[in-house]
Order: structure tokens, then C-alpha cells, then sequence
């Protein structure tokens, strides 16, 4: 939601306002060190409830559907867009992901005999989080080239502007590190094992840019991964192993629902600030 332009008015929030000073408050919960990724994600669905009441204020409203605001609007547009976009994205990952588990987890349910191997099974499960791999790094790239703009910013420092659209700025750019580091968390790297052909850690999940307390959500794919890397080349799955993996597939298919289920109201949410822009574009 950034925006690069030159804007002017009398009576805009500044920073000691209500909502502004809201709006900072889950930006710095969102940047701190601690918390889960619910906390974050719950945290980016407060972020967004509060930039929509910012954009109802009247006065917010005036300014930016002012005759010489169009470019204003269009580049905060383009950024609700962008957002919507990869959050929705995200959301489809997240859809598939849980896909992928509940078909294994059918399938082991379906096997007779608990002295068995379930090398064919895991291996599907396998390719299917390759495929999904594929789209998640397609998206990544996208996520790279948003970063690329949203952080174009030109305002004059006696703007009366200025706090509003930098917030929006800092609200897209932590807002697109937030759903990069989900996408990662159900990506698969090249080929460390000889069997699987994937890496228990991924990659991005190493980067700078994935916030630390967050790992503990990808440690439950990561877990779920190893336990199933082990069985692979086995002849047979003993009953406990069995009851082990299918707790394990329980745990993480209900990790992502709730998951997907925080996305799906993030994208309301986004949604809805878009309308609210539309809305003043049109005035």
C-alpha cells in the first residue's frame, strides 16, 4: 500500500492519534522477536481492522479523493492489490498443503496390515509436496519483485500525509515477510536424501528475513517430514510407528486448518480496505 506522491492537508492523523497510534502498536507486535506465528497472524488481521478505520475517518477520506490525490490512490491500489494477491496465493498453498496430508493420512488409514510398508504412500505424498513446491517458489519470486516496489516512497517531510502513507508503506512490506515466511514453511528444497528427494530444513527458512519465534510452526512440518524420511525403504511399519505418523498427520492437518482459516479472514479483511480506496477513488 505504499504510495509515492506530494500530498497536503489540514487535519490528518498524525502518529499521536487514536487509530495511527493502533495501527503502530500492531506493526511493533508484528516486528517483535517473540510471539507465535498465530500471534502473528492474528496480529496482521488486528493491523488490517485498523487501517480500514483509518481509511472510514472523514477526514482521510477528503484527502485522498481529492482531484490531485488520483496518483496517490492508484499507487495505494496497486498495493492492496499486491496483498491480496499473495495473500490469497498463501491461502491456496495452505488449502493444498492440507490436501496433501489428508490424502496420506486416508490412505494409511486404508492399509490392512499394520506390518506393512508404506514406502508407496509416502512417496506420493512426496510428489504432491513437489508440485506444490513448484508454485511456491513461483511465488516467491513474485513476493521478491513486490518487495522491489513497495518501497518507493517520496513525500515531502512537511506532508501532512507522510505518517499516514508510511505507515501503509511499513504495513506492506511486513505484511509480505510474514506470508513469504508461512509459504516457506511448506516448501521443499532441492534433494538431500536419496530417497525422498527433499530437505528437512528449507532453505528460506535459514533466510533473515523469517522471524526466529516463528520456526517452532515450520519444526511441525519439519518433524512430520523426518518421521516420514525414516520410513521410507523399510519393508515393513511396525503398529506404533503407524499410530505415530497418523497422531502426527492429526496435529499438522489441524496446525494448517487454523491456519488457513486466519488466512481466509486476513483476505476479508484486505479485501474490505480495498473497497474502502475504490470507494474514495470514486468520489
Amino acid at each position: 500500500m505504499a504510495a509515492a506522491c506530494h500530498l497536503r492537508s489540514g487535519s490528518l492523523p498524525s502518529k499521536s492519534h487514536p487509530l495511527a497510534a493502533s495501527v503502530e502498536e500492531q506493526l511493533t507486535r508484528l516486528k517483535a522477536p517473540s510471539g507465535s506465528i498465530f500471534n502473528k497472524l492474528g496480529a496482521l488481521k488486528d493491523l488490517y481492522e485498523r487501517v480500514d478505520d483509518l481509511f472510514q475517518l472523514p477526514v482521510t477520506q477528503q484527502a485522498l479523493s481529492h482531484e490531485h490525490q488520483d496518483k496517490c490512490l492508484e499507487e495505494m491500489l496497486d498495493g492492496s492489490l499486491r496483498l491480496l494477491d499473495v495473500c490469497g496465493t498463501t491461502r491456496d498453498v495452505f488449502s493444498q498443503m492440507k490436501e496433501c496430508v489428508q490424502e496420506l493420512e486416508s490412505s494409511l488409514r486404508r492399509k490392512r496390515a499394520a506390518e506393512s510398508s508404506i514406502e508407496n504412500e509416502v512417496q506420493a505424498y512426496t510428489n504432491s509436496r513437489k508440485r506444490l513446491s513448484k508454485v511456491i517458489s513461483k511465488c516467491s519470486g513474485n513476493l521478491k519483485r513486490m518487495e522491489k516496489k513497495c518501497i518507493a516512497l517520496s513525500l515531502n517531510k512537511d506532508s501532512d500525509l507522510v505518517v499516514v502513507v508510511s505507515m501503509l508503506k511499513e504495513v506492506e512490506e511486513i505484511s509480505l515477510m510474514v506470508f513469504q515466511s508461512l509459504l516457506s514453511f511448506v516448501s521443499l528444497s532441492k534433494a538431500r536424501s536419496r530417497y525422498a528427494g527433499w530437505s528437512i530444513v528449507s532453505k528460506l527458512l535459514l533466510s533473515r528475513q523469517i522471524p526466529c519465534q516463528a520456526q517452532a510452526y515450520a519444526s511441525e512440518v519439519e518433524n512430520m517430514d523426518v518421521e516420514l524420511l525414516n520410513l521410507i525403504g523399510k519393508t515393513s511399519t511396525s503398529l506404533v510407528e503407524m499410530q505415530n505418523v497418523l497422531k502426527g498427520l492429526e496435529a499438522l492437518d489441524s496446525t494448517i486448518q487454523q491456519t488457513e482459516e486466519e488466512l481466509e479472514c486476513i483476505y476479508r479483511r484486505l479485501l474490505k480496505s480495498r473497497v474502502s480506496l475504490l470507494n474514495m477513488s470514486n468520489y
